[in-house]
């Protein structure tokens, strides 16, 4: 992998049109997206309009089942790899943690248009991982104003070469809106779980990326930080493996980001708007808005990108981001990821 220092000096030299709303510039935030360099390569899935959403995504090596029932800690249920990693019928660990019966959406998704099942994903919790979103307790209305965008394209990636962006957006051109009502009644009414450990540090673990764009550590080795920030999971093969909606992300972030995210936070800072105007006193959301407490730095920073490269509609959020720089993304992020 490429040195994060050297790589954030670098994309900082090259990226200045990015900052002031020029999408031909390379993205200042390659890790948000799962990637260490700025493009264009991976180059994107091909993904024409009529796509079947799962041709758009950037499959991994399928997983062999091998009839071996495997155990979680914590979980009274046993599966085989098979029905973990099934994608229109994954293995349930905890089906404590929400509403039953889970919707047919959320559990099996539309095999006949390869739109795999919201649970797979998004986890049956709606807690999500680094790369995707996440849907536990978000306003219903909010919910579906954002398959909306998704389906109408006022919700896009700043950086192209992320797939499961593209994905999402064919999958709400699929859903009916029966299905989009059933799927946000049943993650609103999840509680959220503590997801995120931040670390400050001038180092990070050396890591691999998965398809999907979530980094894995490797079992020995770092590199240094810089300016940059990785994401990786508490307990990988949990993670990855095991689909454990219960096994979190530590986030390694440079030494006093999470007191200049603080001080963003709070008070704007000159350069945005105090969060607690929208998002409420504690950031756990206020009505229609939704939290963001406690949420993966990693979509955090992606949001914010998007918002201020115009990829994500918002006219309530635009100009929130309009004077923010890459760092103040990150330590935003990080403040919030923190709580």
């Amino acid at each position: 992998m490429m040195k994060l220092a050297g790589a954030f000096a670098l994309l900082l030299f090259v990226t200045t049109a990015a900052l002031v709303g020029q999408t031909a510039a390379p993205n200042p935030l390659p890790w948000a997206y799962g990637f260490v360099t700025p493009g264009p390569d991976p180059v994107p899935p091909p993904c024409p309009v009529d796509a079947k959403p799962y041709t758009c995504s950037r499959p991994g090596k399928p997983w062999v089942d091998d009839g071996i029932l495997l155990e979680l800690p914590g979980s009274s249920r046993k599966f085989t790899i098979g029905q973990i990693q099934a994608h229109y019928d994954p293995a349930d660990w905890h089906p404590e943690d929400h509403p039953q019966p889970v919707p047919a959406i959320v559990q099996n998704g539309h095999e006949r248009d390869r739109l795999r099942a919201c649970a797979h994903c998004h986890y049956h919790n709606g807690q999500g991982k680094p790369e995707n979103g996440h849907l536990t307790g978000l306003p219903v209305n909010y919910f579906l104003q954002q398959l909306a965008l998704f389906r109408s394209g006022g919700r896009t990636s700043a950086d192209p070469r992320k797939a499961n962006h593209a994905e999402m957006t064919q999958i709400a051109r699929l859903l009916t809106d029966a299905e989009m009502k059933a799927a946000a009644a049943h993650y609103s009414a999840v509680r959220w779980r503590p997801w995120v450990k931040v670390v400050e540090s001038d180092t990070a673990p050396k890591t691999r990326q998965s398809p999907a764009g979530l980094f894995i550590p490797l079992e020995t080795g770092h590199e240094p930080l810089g300016q940059g920030f990785i994401e990786v999971p508490e307990f990988p093969d949990r993670t990855e493996r095991l689909r454990d909606p219960h096994a979190g992300f530590i986030a390694y972030v440079p030494f006093g980001a999470i007191e200049k995210g603080r001080s963003l936070v709070t008070t704007g800072g000159g350069k945005t708007s105090a969060c607690a105007g929208c998002h409420g006193p504690t950031l756990q959301g206020v009505g229609d808005m939704p939290a963001i407490a406690d949420r993966t730095v990693s979509y955090t920073v992606r949001q914010l990108y998007n918002y201020q490269q115009g990829t994500r509609h918002s006219q309530l959020m635009g100009p929130v981001v309009a004077k923010l720089s890459p760092d103040e993304m990150i330590a935003i992020a990080a403040y919030l990821a923190s709580l």
